[in-house]
């Protein structure tokens, strides 16, 4: 079943006071976030942060970033990070209720498997807003903060329409491979069913031709491609495995869906070690998160676009959530139907996501200070 198109979301993400993010990555250039609140107001008030893994550029980014707002603010702050194991951060939630954390920010890594420490949360009137990935089958999550992944798979099955005149293959048809995100993670269903609902009209035409044989029947079907954990080497063995069993012949792949860069990466791999040439066969490849490697690989010619989601809009959304929480005041959201979670419909604050390509990196990437050019090599 397609999931229901939402209206696009006009966002108003308001700040307070200025601050240098030096605890962010230093692969991103240094500049100037707003943080909410009063230092003496929060100074005794401890908010925990639970991230999933280290592993992956993005949530290493988010962390730091979210940890300096609220620092900034003056509160005291918790930040953990799980490694991807769900039985560590259930248990660095713990921790965090034990040392008398008042709000919650967690990015699950299995967004079913926090039940039992969140009623925890709850007995203690600990607040709890999900970050990015919605938290299943509980209902004592309060709130939840990401972006319109929706729209992120949109526009990434609009891009390869828009596209797709100039990749087709000898028989004019679109030789095409889609990927899907980890099956534990609620988003990655929302990013295969917005470009699934783009693209899979043309792979029922024929027009675009999977010789894999993956393509999903339907939106539901998702996690059949679904790489776990967002793996880059999971990515690219089964991008080889794909290119061994169904492409001889001469026959190449012009177009590859992959939902974030990390498996872009892979997939990339995968077609350097099957001799692909930029320039010459080298499909048109999706991607998310505007990770610095894949930045520069789009520079290369090696990927196409990326879908940028400005996670210091989405780390100043949720820092204004927190202080509004600490503050007992009214929360902001704008989009109170979309996010059911099994048990409640999740009150929730999207943020607007953008496609960056080659010819776009320097103005959204490097003059609104998120990399510095020399990250880049430009």
């Amino acid at each position: 079943m397609t999931i229901s198109r939402r209206n696009l979301i006009s966002l108003s993400v308001a700040t307070a006071a200025a601050v240098t993010l030096s605890a962010c990555s230093s692969e991103r250039g240094t500049g100037t976030s707003a943080a909410p609140g009063a230092s003496g107001a929060a100074s005794n008030t401890l908010i925990g942060i639970a991230m999933p893994t280290k592993s992956l550029e993005r949530w290493n980014r988010d962390g730091a970033n979210l940890e300096a707002l609220l620092k900034a603010a003056g509160y005291k702050t918790s930040l953990q990070y799980a490694d991807n194991k769900q039985d560590q951060q259930n248990n660095q939630i713990q921790n965090m209720l034990n040392d008398g954390a008042k709000v919650l920010v967690i990015a699950s890594i299995d967004g079913t498997a926090l039940g039992p420490v969140l009623a925890q949360a709850a007995k203690q009137g600990v607040k709890v807003v999900a970050y990015d990935r919605l938290i299943n089958g509980s209902e004592n999550v309060d709130y939840y903060a990401t972006f319109d992944n929706y729209k992120v798979g949109q526009l990434q099955g609009q891009f390869i329409l828009d596209n797709a005149d100039s990749f087709k293959g000898p028989d004019g048809k679109v030789i095409f491979e889609p990927f899907a995100g980890s099956p534990d993670d609620n988003n990655a269903k929302f990013f295969f069913s917005g470009a699934w609902d783009k693209v899979s009209p043309k792979v029922a035409s024929g027009d675009f031709v999977v010789p894999s044989g993956k393509a999903p029947a339907s939106n539901n079907d998702w996690q059949t491609i679904g790489i776990l954990n967002w793996d880059s080497a999971k990515a690219q063995a089964e991008m080889e495995n794909r290119l061994n069993s169904f492409y001889g012949g001469g026959k190449r792949v012009t177009v590859v869906l992959s939902p974030n860069d990390s498996l872009a990466l892979g997939i990339e791999q995968a077609l350097d070690g099957a001799g692909y040439k930029v320039g010459t066969d080298w499909p048109l490849i999706t991607g998310q998160d505007a990770d610095l490697a894949n930045v520069k690989a789009m520079l290369q010619g090696k990927q196409s676009m990326s879908v940028w989601k400005d996670t210091r809009k989405l780390g100043e959304q949720v820092a204004k959530m927190v202080d509004q929480i600490a503050k007992g005041e009214t929360v902001s959201v704008n989009d109170t139907k979309s996010y059911d979670n099994g048990k409640k419909v999740v009150p929730t604050y999207l943020v607007e996501p953008q496609v960056v390509t080659k010819d776009t990196v320097k103005s959204a990437l490097v003059d609104s200070g998120f990399y510095k050019a020399s990250d880049l090599g430009i």
